[in-house]
């Protein structure tokens, strides 16, 4: 697998895969950019799981993306965890707009899809499916080719052929201000603001 891409921003790349594929086990839903029949891109959010090596999905058996996946297999997959927003109460009196900043961790993957057609395979993916997103621990009965619904849906193989991941931790700045902004998000406590205090002074990517 290529996973070399052209980052502008290079202090935000990720270059750990194992820091990629953590990303890719705690998000549930991602992005699916497939090619339009009308020239437009056309982007469809999908509960997914990164399963071997490849991100599934279950869909109904006919409807826009799979007609184009059907017509052009090329995709583009991205999946994101925003964390805290810095809002201009932290800079104090008079702040400049344009120091407002989101910290996020993404991951973007190119491939080409394809419907599963081996049914291992597809009860392989349906199974991981529902244990991503069900409670850890939570016992479910095992989905069988004999499952009703198994019929029901087509699952989709997205074949990863690059992956880039990036997180904006305020890499570019100091030691002292990235302890500063660690100290003001734990004590705002804001929904995402304990993960990014976590992540920028550790420099986790």
């Amino acid at each position: 697998m290529n996973e070399k891409e052209i980052m502008r921003r290079k202090q935000c790349e990720i270059t750990d895969k194992k820091k990629i594929e953590s990303i890719l086990s705690r998000c549930t839903i991602g992005r699916l950019a497939t090619n339009g029949g009308d020239g437009y891109p056309y982007i469809t959010p999908v509960n997914y799981v990164y399963h071997g090596g490849a991100i599934y999905f279950h869909c109904a058996r006919s409807g826009e993306k799979l007609d184009n996946i059907k017509r052009e297999a090329k995709v583009c997959f991205e999946v994101d965890i925003p964390l805290a927003y810095l809002d201009l109460d932290y800079y104090g009196e008079n702040p400049e707009g344009c120091d407002v900043t989101q910290f996020y961790h993404c991951v973007i993957m190119r491939g080409r899809a394809e419907i599963v057609k081996e049914i291992d395979e597809k009860l392989s993916a349906l199974n991981a499916l529902v244990t991503s997103h069900e409670p850890q621990g939570r016992q479910f009965q095992t989905i069988t080719a004999e499952t009703k619904a198994v019929s029901l849906c087509e699952v989709i193989a997205v074949r990863i052929e690059s992956m880039s991941g990036k997180s904006e931790l305020a890499q570019r700045k100091s030691d002292e201000e990235k302890a500063n902004l660690s100290s003001f998000l734990r004590k705002r406590n804001k929904p995402g603001d304990a993960d990014a205090a976590e992540c920028i002074s550790g420099d986790n990517d």
